[in-house]
């Protein structure tokens, strides 16, 4: 896949995350009339806004935080390298998921990191 093809998918996801939480959070009642949300804001104030109203627990959150990072590899020539090893990312895992940060590899690896540490918390 070229470079302006991965840049139109990655923005059409940005406008489906866009959309999708414009009318999440404008239909809450905790946001109030100044953290109101539009669609041309960029990804970075999207990301403090939700951080701004904790909800950083929310999937689109993550999504938002994936999508920004891809989108900053892209433009450094970094897209499609794993963000803990440097391989590529594989092409099918990019395919399933254009924001993908993480070969599979890693992506277990990291899965496992995570269920010991919930274990150790609790």
């Amino acid at each position: 896949m070229s470079t302006q093809e991965i840049q139109q998918t990655l923005m059409q996801k940005e406008a489906q995350l866009k959309y999708e939480l414009v009318h999440q959070l404008n239909q809450q009642v905790n946001v109030n009339s100044a953290a109101q949300i539009h669609f041309n804001m960029s990804l970075a104030e999207l990301i403090e806004l939700m951080s701004q109203q904790k909800l950083t627990d929310s999937p689109l959150f993550s999504q938002l935080t994936r999508l920004d990072a891809a989108l900053c590899q892209l433009e450094l020539g970094l897209y499609g390298l794993c963000s803990d090893c440097e391989s590529e990312i594989e092409p099918d895992r990019l395919a399933a998921d254009p924001t993908e940060q993480r070969c599979a590899h890693c992506d277990e690896k990291h899965r496992n990191e995570h269920r010991q540490e919930l274990r150790l918390s609790h």
